[in-house]
Formats: structure tokens, sequence, C-alpha cells
């Protein structure tokens, strides 16, 4: 009995050294190195998914941008388009308006110089009139001459006005009057009344500074005109523009009272011509 216990328990033992000593089998371990190439193959794959759906993301908003930019395109086009129907619709119609005959183009060309011609010697007989109605004064009185197309009538201030003062004196009314006979004889002219002054500086009750002056003095000289010699208010505008319009130096004496002038500045009303250029 005792040998037969020893025989298993010796039996035991070598089959356990056995076991041992062999380990695991090669297919054991073939297996473990597929499944490590596996997971190793499918850790790769997974890094790429994750880079293409990195790439697919950029490509959508590429994709989107590419959208915007074709949209925006179309929009101009269409825009350039209107445009230029626009533009053609102009020329076509300027190639209308072209197609006038050589004698219309000639025949417009001598209304605008006859009329052109016209004003000239409207303005001109009113310049000799003006001239022949105040000749009894002196030239250091008043002046009068044309100036881009417009009449002009220089009042030097020793005519009109005292210094520092708009009142018109008598002999400077009498000269007005004698003016505002010609103006109201003469149609299609609009007049201007100027108010200039030096630059001494001034300061009064009744006025701040030159402009100040100028200004109530060419309204002055508008009231005489207008209330008492009858000429047509709608035809007549006053300003001052005080001592920053000189026709002379304000360094001499001479100067500065050539400075102190009012100028009556007649113009003639070109509506008429306006019209016909439009045409």
């Amino acid at each position: 009995m005792k040998k037969t216990l020893h025989f298993f328990t010796f039996l035991s033992l070598i089959l356990g050294l056995l076991f041992m000593s062999c380990g695991p089998s090669k297919k054991l371990l073939v297996s473990e190195g597929k499944v490590n190439e596996l997971q190793k193959d499918s850790a790769n794959l997974h890094d790429q998914l994750i880079e293409c759906e990195g790439l697919l993301t950029t490509r959508n908003k590429e994709k989107a941008s590419l959208l915007n930019e074709k949209a925006s395109l179309e929009s101009e086009t269409a825009s350039l388009q209107n445009k230029n129907a626009a533009v053609t619709n102009d020329l076509n119609d300027l190639s209308v308006k072209s197609k006038m005959t050589i004698a219309e183009q000639e025949e417009r060309l001598n209304n605008l110089q006859q009329m052109i011609q016209s004003q000239k010697d409207v303005m001109y007989k009113l310049k000799n009139s003006i001239a022949d109605a105040l000749l009894n004064y002196q030239t250091d009185e008043l002046s009068v001459y044309t100036k881009d197309g417009n009449v002009y009538v220089s009042l030097q201030e020793k005519l009109l006005f005292k210094s520092g003062s708009d009142v018109v004196n008598p002999q400077g009314k009498k000269a007005l009057k004698s003016l505002a006979q010609v103006l109201n004889n003469t149609k299609d002219i609009t007049v201007m009344v100027e108010g200039h002054t030096d630059n001494v500086p001034i300061k009064t009750n009744l006025f701040k500074d030159n402009w100040d002056l100028s200004t109530a003095r060419a309204t002055s000289i508008l009231r005489v005109l207008t209330t008492d010699n009858a000429f047509d208010p709608k035809r007549i505008t006053a300003s001052g523009r005080g001592e920053f319009h000189p026709v002379s130096t304000n360094e001499t004496v001479e100067g500065r009272s050539g400075n102190r002038r009012t100028e009556i500045i007649l113009s003639p009303n070109l509506s008429e011509l306006f019209n016909l250029l439009d045409q």
C-alpha cells in the first residue's frame, strides 16, 4: 500500500515537472502574436480614421467657402450685366439724339451765336447808357466798366457815405436816381449790390466789424433803388464782402480809399441761352 502511494506521488511529481518544463504551446504563442499585430493595425486604422475625418471637415469648409464665392461672383456678374444694359441704353439714346442733320446743327449753332451776340449788344448798350447818365461825376467818385460779360458800376465811399456810416448822402442818392432811370428801362438784367471796405478795424454801437458795415451799406443802396426809385425788388440782391476783396493795397491812404467802395453788378438774363444749350 505504501509502495503504491509512493508510486503515484512520484508519478504526479514527474508529470508536474514535465508540464512546467514544456510551457505554452507554439500555436498559442503564434495566436498571441497575431492578436498583437491586429491590435496595432486597429490602432493605426483608428488614427487614420481620425485624420480622414479632419480632412473631410476641412474640405467641407473649403467647399462652403467656394460656394459663397461662387454666389458672390454670380451677384457681381448680374450687377455688371445690368450696368452694361443701362450703358447700352444710354448709348442708344445718344445715338438717336446725335442723328441731327448738318443743317439742324448749323441752325442751332447760328441761334447760339445770335443769342450770345444779342446779350453782348445789350450789355454794351447798357454800359454806354449808364456812362452817359453818370457823365457829370468824377473818376475818383465812380467808374463804369465791363468784366466777364457783366457791367460794373463802382461807387466810392466819398460819393455815398460818411466814414463809418450806412446812411446814403444826398449826392449819392442823386447818382443812384440817375442809375435807376437807366435800369428801369432795361429788361432782362439782374442787379447785385456788393459793399466793400478797407482793412482798418471798426467797432461801433451799430456795426461789429467791416463785414457788418459793408452789408448795411449794400442794403441801404438796395433800398434807395427799390423804395425811392421803383426798381423791381425781385431783380436785385445785396451782399457785404467786408475787407476781403480789395482792388488796391491797404498799405497806403490812396489804396484804402479805393477799397472803400460799393459795386453794383449788372448781369444779363441767360435763361434763354441755357434753355437752348439744354435742348
